[in-house]
């Protein structure tokens, strides 16, 4: 996602990138769960580690959302 929201008078606002900055921590995470035996306890808790992280993300898109929506409404 480029923006959050561009207006018709061409104001832009820029949106979180969340991702982009923990897109290295979480291919390291899937990196390392790569090899692990499936369903064994390590491997349940680096896929709860690679879910919180998800969560984190998702988390900052909709805080972002939600501080800016009172500039697009």
């Amino acid at each position: 996602m480029k923006s959050l929201a561009t207006l018709s008078t061409g104001e832009v606002f820029p949106g979180a990138k969340s991702y982009k900055k923990l897109e290295a921590k979480l291919s390291q995470l899937q990196y390392l769960n790569r090899h692990k035996t499936k369903f064994s306890n390590n491997w349940k808790k680096a896929q709860l580690k690679i879910a919180q992280l998800h969560n984190r993300i998702a988390n900052i898109r909709r805080d972002t959302l939600h501080k800016r929506a009172y500039l697009l409404g």
